[in-house]
């Protein structure tokens, strides 16, 4: 059977994140999406989403093949109806379909289909950004029964205090000396090669993922995610990393998602909570205004390759697009558009060539290859988000 995931119909309400990679590339818990649906299935998986993605994410069709909305999270429950379904088959969740068989070069009209309703208790579903962070304590716990189960952590270092260490996993290669991990409330798992430095306080759920660092005297609260090769400092709550993005100093990041390859600045914090304990609004960008969340504690959401300077204040549901360049005194404002340069005292075009040559330049340092394909994305988010930039 070829597995193949699809953006569905919440594609746009997880932008500025999906202006750059499809829904199933999201990362929630320890894994991406895919990641999860792989383990799951046992077999690699292709993507449909938007064209000018489609270079760097191909869809390949065979002669059977199952779409699966990627916007739902894999449960046992869930996968093995999936591996159940055959020809003219789907199941749905109200309106929303779940996943649905279809043979090589079909006209897939659902309405023909024979519709199983989907009545687990287990549905996970990512369908806002705000989700990413507020929904990442179950998904980490659902990652870490899958990743463990059967295998066996390393040791825990003798000098590595621990409270309920049955719930923490540690993958060969870590190094922890000398830090605090409370996995009374969730578990705390330490991926390959990753690092807490001394003296770092982490309560879990908690995921640090491959190559990962938490730098000294760190205080980390779950639930939280530090993606992969990225660098977390100072104090974190409930916040979630995507990869290769640096929070490496002290400041405050809380109830937030940042990106790929996303820095901030010496000292930057975000409100995630009002003076008026007010439900807090986010950018849409579909409406383009600013959307009820129903949550109290809401920060910062910024897009790949965004970056601030030090000092930098973000403003409670503060929503940054892709490429910008942050910086200067006081609160910018808490709608800042794809490619913009400046702060609160404005701003202007951050334009590509410039974007790209720091692009480089930062991902090389990683070792990974600012793409033809990397660049040409970019240059489409560019275009499409140039009216923002101009309001």
């Amino acid at each position: 059977m070829n597995y193949i995931l699809f953006d569905g119909s919440v594609r746009n309400q997880l932008l500025p994140f999906t202006f750059t990679r499809p829904v199933a590339d999201l990362r929630v818990g320890i894994l991406t999406i895919r990641e999860k649906w792989e383990k799951h299935l046992g077999f690699t998986t292709t993507t449909v989403t938007e064209d000018y993605l489609s270079d760097k994410y191909p869809m390949v069709e065979l002669d059977r093949n199952v779409l699966i909305n990627a916007s739902f999270l894999p449960s046992e429950n869930l996968v093995g109806q999936i591996k159940d379904l055959s020809e003219n088959q789907a199941i749905f969740y109200k309106d929303e379909p779940i996943a649905f068989f279809s043979l090589e070069g079909q006209e897939v009209d659902l309405k023909d289909f024979n519709i199983t309703e989907y009545e687990g208790d287990d549905l996970l579903r990512i369908e806002h950004t705000w989700d990413i962070f507020s929904k990442n304590g179950e998904a980490i716990q659902r990652d870490f029964d899958l990743i463990t189960k059967g295998r066996t952590s390393q040791p825990i270092p003798e000098m590595t205090p621990t409270f309920s260490p049955e719930n923490i996993f540690i993958e060969e290669g870590a190094k922890l000396p000398l830090c605090s991990l409370n996995a009374t409330n969730g578990p705390i798992y330490i991926g390959k090669d990753s690092e807490i430095m001394e003296g770092c306080m982490i309560r879990g759920p908690f995921a640090l993922c491959e190559g990962a660092i938490v730098k000294m005297s760190a205080k980390i609260y779950g639930p939280t995610t530090i993606g992969p090769y990225s660098r977390a400092g100072g104090e974190i709550n409930n916040s979630v990393l995507f990869g290769y993005s640096n929070k490496g100093h002290d400041g405050f990041l809380g109830n937030s998602v940042l990106g790929e390859w996303c820095n901030l600045g010496a000292d930057t914090n975000n409100s995630n909570l009002k003076n008026n304990y007010a439900e807090v609004r986010l950018w849409d960008y579909e409406t383009e205004g600013f959307a009820r969340t129903g949550l109290q504690f809401c920060g910062l959401m910024m897009g790949d390759h965004s970056k601030c300077g030090i000092n930098t204040m973000f403003n409670t549901g503060t929503v940054v697009g892709v490429s910008a360049n942050i910086f200067g005194s006081g609160f910018p404002r808490n709608f800042i558009p794809s490619f913009s340069w400046g702060g609160s005292a404005g701003m202007s075009t951050y334009l590509t060539k410039k974007a790209f040559e720091v692009c480089k330049v930062v991902m090389s340092r990683r070792k990974v290859e600012f793409s033809e394909a990397d660049a040409a994305i970019l240059e489409h988010v560019f275009e499409f988000t140039a009216k923002w930039r101009r309001k």
